[in-house]
């Protein structure tokens, strides 16, 4: 006998429990399925929290090594590795608790196994989804429809394979025992640059190979290169336009890493203790019965839907990572909203165009909207608005003067079309131009908004204000 849900959510994830969640607000009942036995999918687990913990740890351990003695605080501090994994763990754990807490208040059922699409709903019979547990027993459940939320996977590097100990994705960089001695970063994205900066604070010396010429690719280039520059002047190494072609286990626990300009030309060699392969991820769509039921995906496995996530089967609906579009846990969460509000029959929508996107390093980079170059490639005639991190008194105080906030508006109505900061606390800052961008704001909205001082957001309205040419630098 089948359970019977009026929804089906596969993937406990930032996409799957928030469906889960509003489909319960909306009065539907649901089944959220996780396979992992710990709510909150990878970002919760091994992604966005347990990275965000490790970084903000390592930079206070940076912070008290280097800075505080230039504030008249003497300190003598020493790494306890394992203690700030403990912290890391406590927090992950307090989380996905409230995770489940929150399915629980929306009468949402969590239930832990792999799940499988057997049958798709149709106006004769209701969709099932076989559940395996752990212990291999089989629980089969039947809903009017059926929401995947399964997230995404590590991309694979070719001809290397990922041990988690001396060869890491993700995962195992948040879980390393000891600091290496030498640290090699495959990949110059978000991830690869935010873990990068966790060991190079705590006394890694850190090496970034990088297919692309540049850092951050799809960014804005100005910002891209000033991000670059700044990790350069913290000790990181880049080998830009360059691809790994080999790796070999050394006797002594070491590797060594062949890479060649990806252009093709001479063979070098790279020595390290730990590689970190942050070449991107995937989505997960693999042994879902997917194609067993007929839902189209496209070539790079993602689940084709239309704009309100609902697949070529009916009842079917996809949001998050498996689908198309940037693979961030807030617009996983945006679009399981509109997904439950959709399938409850109320009217909802993303906003792609006003998405953020941080990279939580020091100083944070954090983009919403086109790039210059995007704007330059459309043919839109837009104005440009500087402000530097050095002329701002809030920045000064707490030494964080390297970067600047770039606004894009529209030449003719002003509206503002972009932005990308670079600095302290760029990824709150960044909230501010996305409210005036999803309401359609000017750049002189912001400009004539009164902002406290001395605040770091006054170099957002210093910003706005240099879109007319009219900033006030100190």
């Amino acid at each position: 006998m089948a359970d019977n849900f009026d929804a089906i959510v596969i993937g406990g994830g930032p996409g799957g429990y928030n469906a889960a969640i509003r489909l319960g607000q909306l009065g539907l009942t649901s089944a959220c399925i996780d396979k992992r036995g710990s709510f909150g999918g990878t970002c919760l687990n091994i992604g966005c929290i347990p990275s965000k913990a490790l970084l903000h740890a390592s930079e206070r351990f940076q912070e008290a090594k280097e800075d505080f003695a230039k504030l008249g605080i003497k300190t003598k501090v020493e790494l306890d590795l394992p203690a700030m994994m403990a912290q890391k763990t406590k927090v992950v754990g307090e989380l996905t608790k409230g995770v489940e807490f929150l399915l629980k208040k929306a009468k949402s059922e969590a239930i832990v196994g792999e799940a499988r699409i057997t049958a798709a709903p149709s106006n004769a019979s209701l969709g099932k989804v076989e559940v395996k547990g752990a212990d291999g027993n089989i629980r089969n459940l039947i809903a009017k429809y059926i929401i995947i939320a399964t997230g995404s996977d590590v991309a694979p590097l070719p001809g290397v394979t990922i041990d988690e100990k001396q060869i890491v994705s993700s995962t195992g960089a948040l879980a390393l025992t000891s600091v290496p001695r030498k640290l090699l970063v495959v990949g110059a994205g978000v991830i690869g640059l935010e873990l990068g900066s966790v060991w190079k604070r705590l006394g890694a010396e850190v090496t970034v190979v990088e297919f692309l010429d540049r850092v951050t690719p799809g960014i804005d280039g100005e910002v891209g290169k000033a991000f670059q520059r700044i990790l350069t002047k913290q000790g990181f190494t880049f080998q830009l336009s360059t691809k790994v072609t080999g790796v070999e286990k050394k006797g002594c626990g070491g590797l060594k890493v062949t890479v060649e300009p990806a252009a093709g030309g001479d063979k070098s060699v790279i020595d390290c203790d730990v590689m970190l392969v942050a070449i991107g991820r995937i989505a997960y769509t693999a042994n879902l019965g997917l194609l067993e039921v007929g839902v189209a995906m496209d070539k790079r496995g993602r689940i084709v839907t239309d704009e309100h996530y609902k697949t070529n089967v009916a009842g079917i609906y996809a949001v998050g990572d498996c689908r198309e579009g940037p693979m961030l846990a807030h617009k996983a969460e945006d679009e399981a909203v509109a997904c439950a509000e959709l399938i409850a029959g109320k009217a909802s929508h993303v906003n792609y165009d006003v998405i953020p996107s941080v990279v939580y390093t020091f100083p944070e980079v954090a983009t919403v909207g086109k790039s210059e170059e995007e704007l330059k490639a459309a043919g839109v005639q837009y104005k440009v608005g500087k402000f530097p991190f050095t002329a701002n008194a809030r920045a000064k105080t707490i030494m964080a003067t390297d970067g600047l906030v770039k606004i894009l508006a529209d030449a003719k109505t002003d509206k503002i079309l972009g932005c990308a900061i670079i600095g302290p606390e760029a990824g709150n800052l960044i909230a501010e131009v996305v409210l005036a961008m999803e309401f359609g704001a000017s750049s002189e909205d912001i400009a004539r908004t009164c902002h406290s001082h001395p605040t770091l957001t006054e170099a957002v309205r210093q910003a706005a204000m240099g879109v007319e040419g009219w900033t006030m630098q100190m």
